[in-house]
């Protein structure tokens, strides 16, 4: 699957986008050509790099995007007459350009160009930012525990820790950055993310005794099941799941305590059973920091959580909306920013590009405002359609969003791996 039913998005947004649109169609500037620009001042504190996601929500989003007879009922009094009329009709008829999915970014990357009227474009800028701001952090979150676990699997099991909603999205988001599957259901029927699960305590407590609980799996499951072994006695549990379901048992589950001495003796136990071919799967709370303290130890997957659908401590990317340029009295664009000590925003149009080693290294991120910057011929070109004349053009699969990331990700600097906190890999260069 590669994209959701359409939910309608329009309420999606904020009060001001609305009153803007009032008051700019009072003063006959409504109309004007505008360019609004979705990107980073900066990266979260201490992160080398982000990853890109939600890009085909985005797309869903902006085809959904359309206020029905109650949307605009329930607008009476936000805006007058004259604009529930307007908005009745809205759609938009522009063009937007942006990273693809699954891509790395920097600061001041311009994730999204979207190109249309003042009053179409504004509309979008709240529900765009929701998206983007969320999945981003999710996926920049999940490739740095992609990247710490190596060729070992990840498992997002995070719903209970989320929204129900952002649950699904969060799921989405890290199978794009690498994560192998998740525990929901809703993001395995809406995006075709493959799901994974077993049992949990409460089903070992629920049997007399242990062995009746694993004796029940097993039958259900067949041998190939991952039993959860530390509800009680760890070593004890591991001897009974290879007493039910013999030397071929597929996985044990450890959930608590030093998961890296823990994982040692139960691979020793396993062995020493002759459950060698028994992969090891760890749980609990577990970030980029603690999969890559865990790389010397048997483990064969990872089972991620909280810490994956709240960003790792960055649940936000800080995505910005701003107009950057717009039509002049002469017709004309003109370039336009936002003034501010902490708060730089550069105008005009923006076009870039990764530029390249002959050996394929990433050395910058370099954006050229008003025009693209030239390439030397190793460089590679960031933005793609996505939208032409209000048609959604760019959408892809999330397979395609995987492969994307991980070849992003393969031609970035070596200290991309570093987990502790550092500066951007590549610096970002402006050329005018």
């Amino acid at each position: 699957m590669t994209s959701s039913p359409r939910a309608a998005t329009a309420l999606l947004t904020d009060h001001y986008e609305l009153t803007m649109v009032q008051a700019a169609r009072q003063a006959g500037t409504a109309e004007r050509r505008a360019v609004f620009e979705l990107f980073p001042r900066r990266l979260p504190e201490g992160r080398r790099y982000g990853v890109v996601a939600g890009v085909g929500r985005a797309l869903d989003a902006i085809e959904a995007f359309g206020f029905d007879a109650a949307a605009l009922t329930s607008l009476e009094g936000v805006v007058d007459a004259d604009t529930l009329e307007w908005l009745a009709s809205y759609r938009f008829s522009g063009d937007i350009w942006g990273y693809a999915e699954g891509e790395a970014y920097f600061p001041h990357s311009p994730l999204l160009v979207v190109e249309g009227t003042f009053a179409e474009a504004v509309l979008l800028e709240t529900v765009l930012l929701s998206i983007y701001n969320h999945d981003s952090a999710i996926a920049s979150a999940a490739s740095r525990m992609t990247l710490a676990a190596g060729e070992r699997p990840c498992i997002e099991m995070g719903s209970r820790r989320t929204h129900e909603l952002a649950a699904v999205a969060a799921a989405r988001a890290a199978y794009v950055a690498g994560f192998d599957a998740t525990s929901n259901l809703a993001a395995r029927a809406t995006y075709g993310v493959p799901s994974a699960g077993t049992a949990a305590h409460s089903f070992t407590l629920l049997h007399d005794d242990e062995a009746d609980a694993f004796r029940a799996q097993v039958a259900t499951l067949g041998v190939g099941t991952t039993l959860l072994v530390d509800t009680y006695d760890v070593t004890e549990a591991v001897r009974l799941a290879v007493e039910v379901a013999g030397t071929g048992l597929g996985a044990v589950r450890l959930d608590s305590g030093d998961l890296g001495e823990i994982a040692r003796d139960v691979r020793e136990q396993l062995d020493g059973l002759g459950a060698t071919s028994t992969r090891i799967v760890v749980t609990s709370d577990l970030d980029e920091h603690a999969i890559a303290a865990l790389a010397a130890a048997p483990v064969d997957a990872y089972g991620v959580g909280t810490q994956l659908v709240t960003g790792s401590g960055h649940p936000t990317c800080g995505f910005v909306y701003k107009l950057v340029a717009r039509e002049g009295a002469d017709g004309a664009m003109v370039s336009v920013a936002k003034k501010s000590l902490d708060k730089v925003s550069v105008g005009g149009r923006k076009y870039a590009l990764r530029r390249r080693s002959p050996a394929g290294t990433a050395r910058a991120e370099v954006i050229g405002i008003g025009e693209a910057p030239a390439s030397d011929g190793d460089d590679r070109s960031l933005l793609v359609p996505l939208v032409r004349g209000g048609e959604v053009v760019g959408r892809t699969t999330l397979d395609e969003a995987r492969t994307r990331h991980r070849a992003s990700i393969a031609e970035l600097p070596r200290a991309v791996t570093m987990m502790s906190a550092g500066e951007p890999v590549i610096p970002t260069v402006f050329e005018r």
